[in-house]
């Protein structure tokens, strides 16, 4: 068999390939510079936004020593309006930043190092908190089986630890995420967090008590309030989700909100 109509082809091939990869890399040398050129608009609006926020405070202050001074009532109604547009120039600010990148806070670079968290686009970042809201109500299923199985059909220190270690992770699995949505934005209160940091360590503190009488005292009691935990988180996901999809709909709520436990 005659390989040269072969080889032609593959010549042939090779040419087009070429044609291909030339192009590919034309592209990626103007994705590069217009990498570039993000990077510096992005610190050029850091500092811009930084310098307002400052003449901000500056501005809040003066504000605040021009309220002790005596005035008249129309005085009063021009400052009042001056603080609403402050206010608003600052939701305005956090809107902004929410888009850009910014330092992680302490727990976030003692777990991810000085790695940028934010996402650049709206669809980015609600698809980001959706995955979260549908992380913890599957989360919710399997912890609400998990228990039940724990509480009525096995009564093993193995199992109960298999339940607690999925506890910490569960819990641990939020604080990581939660910080990434209050960079990208989440107006999350620190509450909510809080009691995440709390329910990680007590959970850890379940997952390394020995097996015992006092453990075994305890155990019934806390599979059943983890079943019934579990229940109503399900349960008021469907509520509070149905709730902040009407109230978006509407504009009366942050596309970053979330639901709550």
């Amino acid at each position: 068999m005659d390989r040269r109509p072969l080889v032609a082809e593959c010549l042939r091939d090779w040419g087009e390939l070429q044609d291909g990869f030339q192009l590919a890399q034309d592209t990626h040398k103007q994705y590069k510079q217009k990498l570039e050129e993000l990077t510096k608009l992005q610190d050029n609006i850091s500092s811009s936004i930084s310098r307002q926020k400052k003449q901000l405070r500056e501005l809040s202050l003066t504000l605040k020593k021009c309220k002790s001074l005596p005035d008249k009532e129309q005085d009063e109604n021009a400052l009042e309006e001056l603080q609403n547009m402050i206010k608003e120039r600052q939701d305005v600010f956090f809107e902004m930043e929410s888009y850009l990148p910014k330092k992680n806070g302490l727990y976030l670079s003692l777990v991810l190092g000085n790695v940028n968290v934010t996402l650049l686009n709206k669809q980015a970042k609600f698809a980001y908190k959706d995955e979260y809201e549908k992380f913890k109500l599957y989360l919710t299923i399997i912890l609400l089986i998990v228990s039940f199985t724990c509480r009525f059909l096995l009564n093993s220190r193995v199992t109960d630890a298999v339940f607690n270690f999925l506890l910490v992770w569960y819990y641990c699995t939020l604080t990581i995420r939660e910080s990434i949505l209050i960079n990208n934005g989440s107006k999350i209160k620190g509450w909510w967090v809080l009691h995440h940091y709390i329910s990680t360590f007590l959970s850890g503190v379940m997952l390394t008590w020995p097996d015992g009488l006092m453990y075994q005292k305890f155990r019934n009691q806390f599979l059943t309030f983890s079943m019934y935990q579990s229940f109503v988180q399900f349960l008021q996901y469907y509520y509070q989700s149905g709730c902040l999809y009407r109230l978006r709909a509407l504009g009366e709520r942050h596309t970053m909100d979330l639901t709550v436990e």
